[in-house]
Formats: C-alpha cells, sequence, structure tokens
C-alpha cells in the first residue's frame, strides 16, 4: 500500500457515482436490469456478478452506516429510525429479487465453466445454499426478527448506574470491579448486577420471542429446528452440531481443570475465605488495576505505533482510519454495549466501535478488532464482494491471532517490564478463561433451539446446568443466584447474531498456533497469518488455516498440545 492519508471509493461501472440509497423506488431499477441483462457468453456472466457485486457493495455500506449510527447514538431518534426504514422498508423487497438473481446465475449455462475458478467454487456453492434456504414468506419475520434486535440494543444502551455521584455505563463501572478495596467491588458488582436484573423480564421475554420467530424460519425452510438451519445459513460446510459437541467435550477435560487451578490461586493469593463473583476481575495480588491508555486519543495512537512495529503496512491501515473517522473508542452514555469491526464494502476501510474506558480489556479488544480491520484492508482488492465475505471461523482467526502476536510490542502500553508481564499473563489467563465460556454459550444455544418449546423455567434450569458443567467450582454464589440466572443475557450474541460464538473457540485455537509459530519464527509466522487472510473466501476453512501453517482441528489432543503451550509461555511470565 502506497504510503495514503485517506482511501476514496472505486469508480462505479454499474451505478452511477452519485447514487445513494434512499428508498426501495430508487434502488429497484437496477435490480431489475441485473435480472433482465441476457447472459449470452461467459464474458457477460463475469460482467454480471461484477455488477451485482458493486450494488451489493453500495447497498451494504448504506446499512452499515446506518447501523454504525445508531449503535454510536441509541438515544438519537433519527438515527434509530433510519435504520428501522432500511430494515422494514428496503431490505425486504431485495430478498426476493435477490433470490431471483441467484436463480438466474444458476440456471446459466455457463456457471459450471466457473466452478474450478478459484473463488466461484465457493461463491456457487454458497449460491445454492442461499436457493436451498429462500422462502419470501419468511420475509416478514426476519423483519420482525431485525426489530427485536434492534430492541435489545437499545434496552442495553440505556443501562448505566450511578456511583460516587456519577452516571456511569455499565462497562465504566465494571473498571471499579478491579480496585483493591473488597467493599468497593461487592458494591458495583451488586449495583451492575441489580440494573441488569431490572430488565430480566424484558430481556427474558423478548428473548422468547426471538427463539419462537427462528423456529418458524427454519421450519418454513423445512428445518427440523433453527439450529440445523443456521448451520445451513451460516455456511458450515466443513464440521457438523456433533463436531461442536466434541470440541464442548474437549473443553471441560482438557480446560476446565487448569480453569479450577487459576480459582484456587486466585482464592489463596487474595487470602478469602470464599471467592465471590466480585472477586474475579481483582488483581490476585490485590494490586491496582493496570491502566493501559488515559483516553480514546491515546489508545488511536499506541495502538496504530504496535501495529506499525509488527509491519508497517498494519500501521499505515489503522491511521487511514483514524484520519478518515472510521474509530469511535470511548465508552459514553447512549453507545450500544459491545465492539465491532464493520467492513465498508464500497470503500473498503471499516469501522472500529467500541466502549473502551482504560482497561487491559480495552486495549486486548482494539488489537482484536485492530486484527479485523486489516482483513478487510488485505481482501479489499478482490474482485467481488463475496470473495471478501470470509467465514466467521476466518474472521476471528484474524482478530484473535493479532491479540496475540501483537503482545511482542505491549511495552508501547506498558514500558514498566513487571507491568508488561503482568498484562501478558492476565491476557493468556483470560484466553483459558474464555474458552469454557464460548463452550457454555454454545452448549447452550444448542439446547435452546433444539427444544423451542422450551418455559422460561426450564430454560433457567438448563443454563444453570451447563454454567457449572464449564466454570470453577471454588467461586460461591450464594445471595447472586438471581444474577447467575441471567447471565446468559448480557451476552449480545445470543439476540443479535445467533450461533456466532462458538468460532471464537475454533478461532482462539487456531490463533494460538499462529503466535505459536510467530514466536518460533516472526517473519515467517506472519508472512504465513497476512497470507492467510489475503485468501478472503476464495478458499475453504482448512484451506485458509492451512495457509497459515496451522490446523483447522478442535480435537481433544489437538486442544491439549495448545493449551500445554500456553501453560508453558504463562510459566516462563513467572
Amino acid at each position: 500500500m502506497e504510503t495514503l492519508l485517506t482511501i476514496k471509493r472505486p469508480n462505479r461501472h454499474f451505478l452511477p457515482e452519485e447514487f445513494k440509497v434512499t428508498t426501495w423506488k430508487e434502488v429497484e431499477p437496477f435490480f431489475l436490469q441485473l435480472l433482465q441483462k441476457e447472459l449470452n457468453t461467459l464474458d457477460d456472466l463475469k460482467k454480471w456478478f461484477n455488477d451485482k457485486s458493486e450494488l451489493e457493495s453500495v447497498i451494504g455500506e448504506d446499512l452499515a452506516w446506518r447501523y454504525i449510527r445508531m449503535t454510536c447514538f441509541t438515544d438519537r431518534e433519527d438515527y434509530s429510525k433510519e435504520y428501522q426504514f432500511f430494515v422494514t422498508e428496503i431490505q425486504p423487497q431485495i430478498a426476493p429479487v435477490a433470490d431471483q438473481l441467484n436463480k438466474k446465475a444458476a440456471a446459466s449455462s455457463f456457471l459450471n465453466q466457473l466452478e474450478n475458478t478459484t473463488g466461484f467454487d465457493i461463491l456457487i456453492r454458497n449460491l445454492k445454499k442461499e436457493i436451498e434456504l429462500f422462502r419470501e414468506e419468511s420475509i416478514p419475520l426476519f423483519t420482525e426478527i431485525n426489530t427485536l434486535t434492534q430492541k435489545y440494543a437499545q434496552l442495553s444502551g440505556a443501562m448505566s448506574v450511578m456511583w460516587q455521584d456519577k452516571e456511569l455505563t455499565l462497562q465504566q463501572a465494571s473498571v471499579w470491579l478491579m480496585k483493591e478495596d473488597r467493599n468497593i467491588r461487592e458494591q458495583v458488582y451488586q449495583l451492575i448486577a441489580n440494573r441488569r436484573l431490572q430488565d430480566k423480564q424484558n430481556l427474558d421475554d423478548l428473548f422468547s420471542e426471538l427463539i419462537s420467530l427462528r423456529h418458524r424460519v427454519a421450519q418454513q425452510a423445512d428445518f427440523t429446528n433453527f439450529r440445523d438451519y443456521m448451520f445451513k445459513a451460516l455456511g458450515r460446510f466443513d464440521y457438523q452440531p456433533a463436531d461442536c459437541f466434541a470440541f464442548h467435550q474437549a473443553i471441560e477435560t482438557e480446560v476446565v481443570p487448569l480453569l479450577q487451578v487459576f480459582t484456587e490461586e486466585r482464592k489463596k493469593d487474595l487470602r478469602v475465605d470464599t471467592l465471590k463473583p466480585w472477586d474475579k476481575a481483582v488483581d490476585p495480588q490485590n494490586r491496582a488495576p493496570l491502566k493501559a491508555f488515559n483516553n480514546g486519543h491515546e489508545l488511536t495512537e499506541k495502538t496504530i505505533l504496535v501495529f506499525s512495529k509488527l509491519d508497517p503496512f498494519l500501521g499505515q491501515c489503522l491511521t487511514i482510519m483514524k484520519n478518515m473517522g472510521h474509530l469511535d473508542l470511548e465508552s459514553r452514555k447512549g453507545k450500544a454495549p459491545g465492539g465491532y469491526n464493520y467492513p465498508l464494502a464500497e470503500v473498503g476501510v471499516p469501522f472500529i466501535f467500541m466502549n473502551a474506558t482504560s482497561t487491559l480489556r480495552d486495549m486486548v479488544t482494539i488489537m482484536h478488532e485492530g486484527g479485523h480491520a486489516i482483513h478487510n484492508f488485505l481482501t479489499r482488492e478482490l474482485e467481488l464482494n463475496d470473495f471478501k465475505s470470509t467465514p466467521s471461523e476466518v474472521a476471528e482467526l484474524a482478530s484473535m491471532s493479532m491479540e496475540l502476536i501483537s503482545m511482542e510490542h505491549w511495552n508501547v502500553f506498558f514500558s514498566d517490564a513487571e507491568e508488561l508481564k503482568r498484562a501478558k499473563k492476565e491476557h493468556l489467563e483470560d484466553i483459558i478463561e474464555t474458552l469454557p465460556w464460548v463452550a457454555t454459550i454454545d452448549s447452550f444455544q444448542h439446547w435452546m433451539y433444539e427444544n423451542p418449546t422450551h418455559t422460561q423455567a426450564e430454560r433457567k434450569q438448563k443454563w444453570n446446568e451447563i454454567f457449572h458443567r464449564f466454570t470453577d467450582t471454588l467461586t460461591d454464589w450464594q445471595g447472586q443466584e438471581e444474577t447467575k440466572n441471567y447471565l446468559w443475557q448480557k451476552q449480545l450474541h445470543l439476540y443479535e447474531v445467533p450461533f456466532y460464538y462458538i468460532e471464537y473457540g475454533m478461532a482462539q485455537l487456531g490463533a494460538i498456533a499462529v503466535w505459536r509459530n510467530y514466536k518460533r519464527d516472526k517473519q515467517k509466522g506472519l508472512e504465513g497469518y497476512m497470507n492467510a487472510l489475503r485468501l478472503g473466501n476464495l478458499k475453504s476453512i482448512p484451506e485458509v488455516y492451512k495457509a497459515a501453517d496451522i490446523e483447522f482441528n478442535f480435537s481433544q489432543t489437538y486442544i491439549r498440545e495448545l493449551v500445554d503451550f500456553v501453560k508453558q509461555e504463562l510459566k516462563a511470565l513467572d
């Protein structure tokens, strides 16, 4: 990439340069052109795919900005209405025409000539999958689902607590859970927990509605349950539910015992008779919480420096995003929870949204989302939008690997050698703690959608059963049973992107393997990582992992091997 301050979107070849998405009436003629286009030669078909890709990119980027504005400012009614207008008035109109376009391509006598072309084989496989899944009668259901997920963002974004005469978002308040004073931690924990519990019934009812609607979508597409529907919809051609269950079992066998050891050490180091939920985030030696940065500006500049030290190209990508105003990092009231990297399909420069305060976790989050962003930059020159739309098992490999390989330069954030060691240790322990949580959420989803008529009481009972399968036995939840019953409600993936969670576990394993390669040979390890990302959606998941010189494997043996490597690295930090 040449030295650039910003990037302009490429010239359009199908749509007018000045075209903007406003209403379906303005968009529809371009879909009709594609439907009416005669495909008399292979070149006609290739150009048709390019025109379709351009249209999808423009519409996709318009939707992206509506979503970004809505999540950045959940209290702005105009932004909420703009997003709502798209999902209720434009998106439902696109769905049936998109199905007709898929069928037009599938019917072309030239399509089979593209099946052996890199990238087109995956595209055609997905195209046929979309045709198989599409049901026009499901369009209103998807509109209703989108409206409900927006309601979840609004409910969550409105949550705040009063602490020391200040109104804090739950993200801002959670920083106090790292304080050395146990009484303060308990008070803040109770404030956060009680605020969440205020909406427990609303969120439970909302989720019941989502399960019902999603089950109807699955039945209309001739699937037994929504889980099986989503495996098809997410393009999970390389693994099945049984592989997820094997992953759960391997995590329970290989990782949960290590989690138990960490918890025992924490209880001993804190010198407490009982370990409570508000003792989980504080430093075990009761040191002041690590402060990685002071504000969003410092977080941005230091992140760019870390990326530049890894490779100048990586730093330049983040600099371009900063210059284009594609970063909104600090937590504030009115922002939706969580963090994301949203690809902008036409310009190719993504947007990172976060709720940063000052913590190590926030610093790791920008590394994570920055990894996604790098992925977008490395694929932006690919010919078609479909070639850039990577499955999440690959997308999360990009982000989670960056968390680990960036540790090489975390001294940018932590100049003190002891603080640097502590930061690395905390992050590696967090990875070990995250894997059981991934198994918890994924296992919970499988059960809920396999049993769509379950009651809220049965849901609560099953949640506790699964939660205890993948957690330590030392944390004392006495007096906090109600909080524990509804812990799942804070996981936005359950509401907004169902079944998008196991990928974090699979990609975490891949990321550990990428990091191991990087530790052995920095240049070769980084090249393998970037070469894999450049493939976008041109290859299958196992082939992309192979390009990074790692395995797409979540067997018990492989998990044990990778966990042993993390244990060695942790030992080296002692």
